[in-house]
């Protein structure tokens, strides 16, 4: 789960780990106020059910104050699926009015690999949050379980910031995701995975996102993660999408100079503040055409992580997230 941490900030807010009832050092004297940071539930492993500690916070925090909240690993012992979890937070949406970030699955792979999490249709949760204002979703499908990730077209006023963390993201999801009505929406990122991890959305998914008309305040799009990189790249190069962004991400993924190529002899890309191509397979030579272009027109772009690949050896190309 290379590249996959718990966060120290989440919608602006220092993140606060809820001590669990029954915990050794118990509560603090003095808890931070409900407003003042996100809010993550942990049952780590031996720790309480969920249902346990979700009654736990309600009661000890005012669920009526908070802004931002994470959900960490929700079982105690045995991997579970997140449905029941689901269920319950959208139950008691109406005791969150100031409810403003979720973040399902702050998990890292010390926790559970990201492909092994069973996850469920996330959409009764938007649903239930109509002032959401950014979406943070990491799991996706899996080879090991029938519990994958699902998500229901929907309209949603207030979403600005839309992120799928996946070693492999459904194409379901990405199609979902493209007829969705967003009209306030403007990051989205996606990270496909691999198709070992049920990562089988394609190109042709992409297109109402590539359009320029699903989501028209879009400023930050990251098309990331993927094993068809290239390809992605490519149809980029040519998106009308590409002319309202501010911020564009193929990074993550398999990208050669097939890709680079296309994008580079593409529509012009110096109106971006910036280009993020991180972990990437280029050649030295491509890589300098990118630098110059950028330095030339005062685009930042991050070119870390290069491995020297070479095509005649035949040697696969990895994506950063998969298992």
């Amino acid at each position: 789960m290379t590249g996959i941490d718990h966060p120290c900030s989440f919608h602006g807010l220092p993140v606060f780990t809820l001590p669990a009832p029954g915990d050794d050092g118990g509560l603090p004297d003095t808890l931070p106020g409900a407003d003042s940071i996100a809010w993550r539930l942990d049952c780590a492993w031996d720790g309480p059910e969920f249902p346990v500690l979700w009654q736990h916070f309600l009661d000890t925090v005012d669920p009526a104050a908070v802004r931002a909240l994470l959900i960490g690993p929700w079982w105690s012992e045995e991997y579970s699926p997140l449905s029941p979890v689901v269920e319950l937070i959208a139950a008691d949406a109406g005791r969150f009015p100031a409810l403003r970030g979720l973040f399902l699955a702050d998990v890292v792979g010390e926790e559970c690999e990201v492909s092994w999490l069973q996850m469920c249709d996330i959409t009764p949760v938007i649903e239930a949050f109509p002032r959401l204002e950014e979406l943070v979703v990491r799991g996706g499908g899996s080879g090991l379980n029938e519990e994958t990730l699902e998500l229901r077209p929907v309209r949603h006023e207030a979403l600005r910031s839309l992120r799928f963390e996946s070693g492999g993201l459904p194409g379901q999801v990405v199609r979902a995701v493209g007829s969705c009505e967003l009209p306030a929406l403007e990051r989205l990122e996606l990270w496909f995975g691999s198709q070992w991890y049920a990562g089988d959305a394609t190109v042709a998914d992409l297109a109402p996102l590539l359009s320029g008309g699903a989501f028209p305040r879009l400023r930050r799009l990251g098309l990331q993660n993927s094993e068809i990189q290239d390809e992605i790249a490519a149809a980029v190069a040519s998106a009308p999408v590409v002319a309202q962004l501010e911020f564009l991400a193929l990074s993550m993924g398999t990208l050669s100079d097939t890709g680079a190529l296309a994008l580079l002899d593409g529509q012009p890309l110096t109106h971006l503040s910036g280009l993020d191509l991180h972990h990437h397979y280029l050649t030295d030579p491509v890589m300098a055409r990118f630098q110059e272009l950028c330095d030339r027109e005062g685009v930042h772009v991050d070119l870390a992580e290069a491995d020297h690949w070479d095509p005649d050896d035949d040697e696969p190309r990895y994506v950063a997230v998969s298992e």
